[in-house]
């Protein structure tokens, strides 16, 4: 079964006035269970609340549809707590319980990696949001990734700032986790092979409180234009509005966060979600989607890549099981990496043998708080 854009708009409601289809408790092997470790609690709960939904959507529009294999769905939810210790933990939880078929882990590439090992051993399949490029290169054939990995949106970044923007005087500034580091990594990567080799690469703790010598080192390059990779909404506000303090307005080119902020006015964003405010697939901006109405009328706010990515996890995971008409982990494994043309939520998916279903991004400017579309830009190798 395929579920599109207009599924996750017109579910968006029924996610939440229907939780009982979901969650509600059944007699044991009367339905097929999903775990899903997310953060409940900790820096990043607005977010896995956010996720919860997205899942929840997607579970509510498969067993409407009839379900997988027959049987309803079940999504079993434990706390991540927003940290590596808190993941395993809640990861070895779920993996305790046998008749858990496959799992969703987390959008963070450093609680990933944190559980990856676990991942390994188990031998069952678990959908990530992280983007970190090893995550799915390093021999784990039970990882299979629904956002566009760093080496894409690195050469995304670079692209457009040079080619589109004509700027080779680059800081970047990125967190010092799995994410950020990659993220760094690949952008300089990136700009290297365009000519345009960083004159800053400046990490820094999450969860800062200052970024005053950050924004600094920012102002003294010399640089003329901005890349960056945070992991928290919290400390990209902080970053922000320092960043204006100290009177630094070079054009700014960087990974996505969920709330865009008034304040980010001069910020682009490579944007691998559709479903919000930024789409993959469109060639010209187009009107705000019926699943951005829908979900500012039911949630008081527009959907994010902390939901999308979900929705199509369990919906491209329930159509694999129902393709391979088992819950048998190899034969479901091989039905997610045969999935090819599937248009989800963040855009259309073909997997490849690493396990990477999305392969480029958008390009969407914060204009006082709306998301503009720009352009998008696709690496197929």
């Amino acid at each position: 079964m395929r579920l599109t854009r207009r599924d996750f708009a017109a579910g968006i409601v029924a996610g939440i006035a229907a939780p009982r289809i979901i969650t509600g408790a059944r007699a044991q092997g009367s339905t097929i269970k999903i775990g899903m470790c997310v953060p409940v609690t900790g820096p990043a709960a607005e977010q896995g609340l956010w996720a919860q939904n997205g899942a929840k959507l997607a579970l509510a529009a498969v067993n409407k549809a009839g379900g997988v294999l027959g049987k309803q769905v079940e999504l079993v939810i434990e706390d991540d707590q927003t940290t590596n210790p808190g993941i395993v933990l809640a990861f070895s939880k779920l993996a305790a319980q046998s008749d858990i078929v496959a799992f969703l882990g987390s959008i963070r590439s450093t609680q990933v990696q944190a559980m990856a090992p676990d991942v390994l051993k188990l031998g069952k399949p678990v959908m990530i949001g992280g983007t970190n490029p090893g995550l799915t290169h390093s021999g784990n054939p039970w990882l299979f990734r629904f956002r566009p990995n760093d080496s894409y949106s690195g050469r995304v970044i670079a692209d457009f700032g040079v080619n589109t923007l004509g700027k080779k005087k680059w800081a970047i500034v990125h967190s010092t986790d799995a994410f950020g580091t990659a993220g760094g990594e690949a952008l300089t990567d990136a700009l290297k092979k365009l000519g345009a080799p960083p004159v800053l690469d400046q990490g820094y703790a999450n969860n800062s409180q200052d970024f005053t010598p950050v924004v600094l080192a920012v102002k003294q390059s010399g640089a003329d234009v901005l890349g960056t990779y945070f992991t928290f909404e919290g400390d990209l506000g902080i970053f922000a509005r320092q960043l204006r303090q100290l009177g630094v307005n070079i054009p700014w080119v960087g990974s996505p966060l969920r709330s865009p902020r008034p304040s980010l006015r001069a910020l682009r964003c490579t944007a691998p979600t559709a479903s919000p405010i930024m789409r993959k697939t469109p060639a010209k901006p187009r009107r705000r989607s019926a699943s951005s109405t829908a979900t500012r009328d039911a949630y008081k706010t527009a959907p994010d890549n902390q939901s999308a990515w979900p929705y199509d996890a369990i919906t491209i995971l329930s159509a694999a099981i129902n393709k391979a008409g088992t819950t048998e982990p190899g034969k479901v494994r091989d039905a997610i990496l045969a999935t090819q043309k599937f248009a989800g939520a963040e855009g259309e998916y073909n997997f490849d043998k690493n396990g990477d279903g999305l392969h480029g991004y958008n390009v969407v400017k914060n204009d006082k708080g709306n998301i503009v579309y720009d352009k998008h830009i696709d690496f197929n190798d």
